[in-house]
């Protein structure tokens, strides 16, 4: 029987991966440490999915780049003290597995960096699974269509059969971007009125939602 998708590609943290509240903690807290005006819980979570650089710009306007470096370097400190405990949400390996067993390439699109992402998959014991990724220092942050474009291109998928899953306006506007359909997740960072206006197929508030969907459309 064959799959209703050539490629998914998943974003992956506040999607795959529980670690909104660190990159938030991680966020605020370095914000303060080099002078600039801590954010609010809402607005720290409102940037995930951004490239960093892209991240602080939105909450901060244009800062100089010592003080952008500085907050980069207390960043990733404060991530980096978490960056080895952060779990999958539950039946993420289980159905990540699933779709390995039905033929359908996976993939990962990212604001996290190369390095960030490669411990992450190192750690999560799924990296097997994907046959591609793509990162913010390879690509333009979202939700610019290049990471999807990229990825696409490179097992060959088109975008009438490519998917796009993500927890943030940006996942679903690079891949309305990209002409790819997507789904939604409000488990993560965005909030449900964020990602409507991107028109995803569905939206859930529970991985196991979205893994049902998953398993009962591809």
């Amino acid at each position: 029987m064959q799959n209703n998708y050539d490629l998914i590609i998943f974003d992956w943290d506040g999607t795959l991966a529980n670690s909104t509240q660190l990159i938030v903690d991680a966020i605020c807290k370095g914000s303060v440490e080099v002078g600039l005006p801590e954010p609010t819980q809402t607005a720290a979570s409102g940037i995930i999915g951004l490239g960093f650089r892209e991240a602080v710009y939105d909450l901060f306007g244009r800062i100089p780049d010592a003080q952008l470096a500085e907050l980069t370097a207390r960043y990733t400190h404060y991530y980096g003290q978490g960056e080895d405990h952060i779990p999958l949400f539950d039946g993420v390996p289980e159905t990540i597995a699933h779709l390995t067993e039905k033929g359908v390439p996976l993939a990962v699109a990212t604001g996290k960096g190369r390095r960030g992402l490669n411990k992450a998959l190192a750690n999560s014991g799924i990296a097997h699974h994907f046959v591609a990724t793509r990162c913010v220092d390879e690509c333009h942050s979202k939700p610019h269509p290049q990471m999807i474009l990229d990825l696409m291109d490179e097992v060959a998928a088109t975008p009438e059969r490519t998917l796009m899953v993500g927890d943030t306006s940006f996942d679903l506007q690079m891949a309305k971007n990209a002409n790819v359909a997507s789904l939604g997740v409000t488990y993560g960072a965005h909030p449900l009125e964020r990602l409507l206006p991107h028109e995803p197929l569905a939206h859930f508030n529970l991985f196991k939602d979205l893994s049902t969907w998953l398993k009962a459309n591809v």
